[in-house]
């Protein structure tokens, strides 16, 4: 559970600039809440305390990120179509920031690589990194963002779409294919939420 020291109405700010709807506390002590993205966000007296299994995102949106990531997604399907998840990482010099997965209903492999992808984008846009380096084994999806293969299929044209308008919230961006093996950390995330 992350403790953030901070002043409580300058992050409300950012979140409220993010979009984020902020409510009332339910104590005398809290002096706001807000929920985004499995978390929830509550602020005391010169800090803030953020509960729940997706609290990164939250935590980003908070201290107002900045700086360079490098973003790692894999998208899985078993069955293709079949049950799909992602899993995704974002690695700055410091280390890992965070990472995640999730499960995405029923789709093939190429829409749970997009989706994947997606959701990286919107967790490191809330972490508020101003350049982003993204990395996946899908030579397909990263074709295709870059501009250099078509999209015929309408449903991964639509996700191309949102792709490419996340990618216009960071100064810098760019995106390359690298080995699976490169890629393993967000693999084994998108196979375990598969599995969990």
């Amino acid at each position: 559970m992350p403790v953030i020291d901070c002043d409580p109405a300058t992050a409300r700010e950012r979140l409220e600039s993010a979009g984020v709807r902020v409510e009332a506390g339910n104590t005398d002590h809290e002096l706001w809440r807000a929920s985004h993205g499995g978390a929830t966000a509550v602020a005391y007296d010169e800090k803030v305390v953020v509960q729940g299994n997706e609290s990164a995102r939250l935590v980003g949106l908070i201290e107002g990120g900045g700086g360079r990531a490098h973003v790692y997604f894999d998208g899985a399907s078993r069955g293709n179509p079949g049950p799909a998840a992602a899993g995704w990482v974002i690695v700055t010099s410091d280390g890992i920031a965070t990472e995640g997965s999730e499960r995405m209903g029923k789709m093939t492999n190429n829409q749970a690589e997009y989706g994947a992808l997606i959701r990286a984008l919107e967790v490191a846009a809330d972490f508020g990194f101003d350049e982003v380096v993204v990395r996946g084994d899908s030579q397909l999806i990263v074709k295709q963002v870059r501009g250099e293969w078509d999209t015929n299929d309408p449903m991964l044209r639509e996700k191309r779409v949102r792709v490419r308008e996340l990618l216009e919230r960071f100064e810098e961006w760019s995106i390359d294919h690298v080995p699976r093996e490169i890629n393993s950390r967000a693999d084994e995330l998108a196979n375990e939420a598969l599995d969990g």
